[in-house]
């Protein structure tokens, strides 16, 4: 017989191990010597140490899940109760019950690191969906429309939550994005709409120019020409593909009329000589309004300036190109800025300050009317009562004017 401190062998050739419950039968050996019998089996203990420190390892250094873990933990387990190896066996179930408690703290822990992941995903969905709905409502088209898509990515870029609650906030996010490309596909609609009404407009004034063109009437044409000019800056601008055209329409039908005008003026060359110099001064002081720097004030400028312009007179027919271009080129630079003003003035708001404006106005001059009725009629209470409101009144009207000055007029 032949032991060691974990086992033994019989006479019989049994192999036993000794447990914390007693000695178990390990199994039977016939092949050779009692300390080969032994040895043999402390191999297969010296296995199972290997097997339960490498798990060990997986447990502490991997994502490995609990339920793959538990798996190879009863596996091990059962290799242990089958009592088929010599060792401190008790041991080794001592080393799986740590483990089994370690398992279950890594998944708790894992349950808790998930439920913090969903929490802040739920909270960073909401957030965008808050934000979206504000987005919804923003008349700044480009910039809210580059948010709105930027949001998109964020969220492909968050985990989901349980299904009800992903899809009903995805709902509210989907809808603030649609209500969104609504109101902008409505704004520029009626954008679009305006501009063809402008269209239309100068296409009347286009129309009447080129019937005037012919006229010999001077005077009441060229004035009538100037009414038309003052339609046509009123009627706001077209599409910029029908704009350039009617623009050169409208102006050569003009340049016809005129031209034929100098033509029968020929003999007051003296007169165009000198209408050359005033313009080229005109043209000296155009030309100091570029670059744009206030658009109010240079439109304004301008506007007087054609007004003197147009007041003065032709010029020699070969001078003109030029001088005409100079004007011309400054009032490209002013259209340039234009545009930009139109794109960045809300045409909506322009309308409503306009709409409280002629209403203001249309209070006004009631209560002055009424004033002028109680004067009359000599009852100067009445008179006085009505000037003080009219005194808020017109403070009103002045705001409201003032606040209608920065939409452009």
């Amino acid at each position: 017989m032949s032991s060691d401190p974990w086992g033994r062998v019989d006479e019989t050739g049994t192999v036993y191990v000794r447990t914390s419950e007693g000695e178990q039968v390990v199994g039977s050996w016939q092949a050779g010597t009692p300390e080969e019998a032994l040895a043999y089996f402390e191999r297969k203990y010296e296995g199972l140490v290997v097997e339960i420190g490498l798990l060990e390892k997986r447990v502490r250094t991997t994502d490995l899940s609990a339920k793959d873990a538990q798996t190879a933990i009863d596996h091990l387990r059962t290799q242990v109760d089958e009592h088929h190896a010599v060792g401190d066996l008790d041991a080794l179930r001592v080393r799986l019950d740590k483990l089994v408690t370690t398992v279950e703290s890594r998944r708790e822990e894992r349950k808790a690191q998930k439920a913090k992941q969903t929490d802040e995903a739920r909270a960073a969905k909401d957030a965008l969906v808050v934000e979206a709905e504000q987005l919804a409502q923003s008349d700044q088209w480009r910039s809210a429309g580059e948010r709105l898509r930027a949001l998109v990515d964020i969220w492909k870029g968050l985990p989901r939550l349980d299904r009800k609650s992903d899809d009903e906030l995805w709902h509210r996010f989907s809808h603030a994005r649609s209500a969104f490309s609504k109101r902008r596909k409505a704004h520029f609609a009626s954008l679009d709409a305006q501009r063809e009404d402008a269209r239309k407009v100068k296409e009347r004034l286009v129309a009447e120019a080129e019937s005037l063109s012919k006229s010999t009437d001077w005077g009441p044409t060229a004035a009538r020409y100037r009414e038309l000019m003052a339609d046509w800056k009123a009627a706001g601008r077209a599409q910029r593909e029908s704009e350039d055209d009617l623009w050169n329409r409208f102006r050569g039908a003009q340049d016809v009329f005129f031209a034929a005008r100098s033509e029968v003026f020929a003999e007051r060359d003296a007169e165009q000589t000198e209408n050359l110099k005033l313009k080229e001064e005109l043209a000296d002081e155009a030309e100091k309004l570029v670059p744009i720097t206030d658009l109010k004030a240079a439109r304004a400028a301008f506007r007087s300036l054609n007004e003197r312009w147009e007041a003065i007179g032709h010029v020699p027919r070969d001078a003109r190109p030029k001088v005409e271009g100079r004007m011309h080129t400054v009032e490209r630079a002013i259209q340039e800025a234009e545009e930009g003003e139109w794109r960045r003035t809300n045409p909506e708001a322009r309308a409503r300050a306009a709409g409280l404006t002629g209403q203001l106005q249309a209070a006004v001059d009631k209560l002055r009317e009424q004033i002028d009725a109680a004067r009359a009629a000599g009852n100067n209470a009445k008179a006085d009562k009505l000037a003080r409101e009219l005194e808020g009144r017109q403070a009103l009207l002045d705001q409201a004017l003032k606040g209608l000055e920065e939409f452009g007029g």
